[in-house]
């Protein structure tokens, strides 16, 4: 696994999106991207992150840049969570999750005193150039938005 780090190429990948098609990385090239790694859809936490992405999207777009969700739910799923909360930018289905742990996000977690895998929720911004720009590790949702869109305001 090549090690992610602000300066460095972003890993390319190819999913299956909710868009209908599989997305790659490449497909943006030219384009800020915000790229969010979230636990699951449809709970609480990753209910008001995707909110509060949904409602900057257009501030977001404005600045240029594009907004990707990717958990390890599948499509299915997926579509019941666009089509419930109206969000506006596509999410990834990993679900062997091979881009989790391209980009070091699938790690064990304590759970009720258990250790477990799952998602560490993070967000990597990608500049025009395909580099990592900033990283945002064990995300707290209230106010990520807002960081995000200040990181992305001082890229472009």
């Amino acid at each position: 696994m090549a090690e992610i780090s602000i300066g460095k190429k972003a890993p390319d990948f190819k999913l299956a999106s909710s868009t209908g098609k599989t997305l790659s990385l490449k497909d943006f090239k030219g384009q800020v991207v915000v790229l969010y790694f979230y636990p699951r859809d449809m709970t609480p936490g990753c209910t008001t992150e995707a909110c509060d992405f949904r409602d900057r999207h257009s501030e977001l777009e404005k600045l240029g840049a594009v907004v990707i969700g990717i958990s390890t739910d599948d499509l299915k799923k997926h579509a019941k969570f666009i089509e419930k909360y109206e969000l506006t930018f596509p999410l990834l289905a990993d679900t062997d999750k091979e881009v989790h742990q391209l980009y070091g996000v699938w790690k064990e977690k304590n759970m009720y005193g258990k250790k477990v895998m799952g998602t560490e929720r993070s967000t990597f911004i990608i500049g025009k150039d395909g580099k990592i720009t900033h990283i945002f590790p064990k995300v707290k949702v209230t106010g990520h938005v807002e960081e995000v869109l200040a990181a992305v305001k001082e890229i472009i």
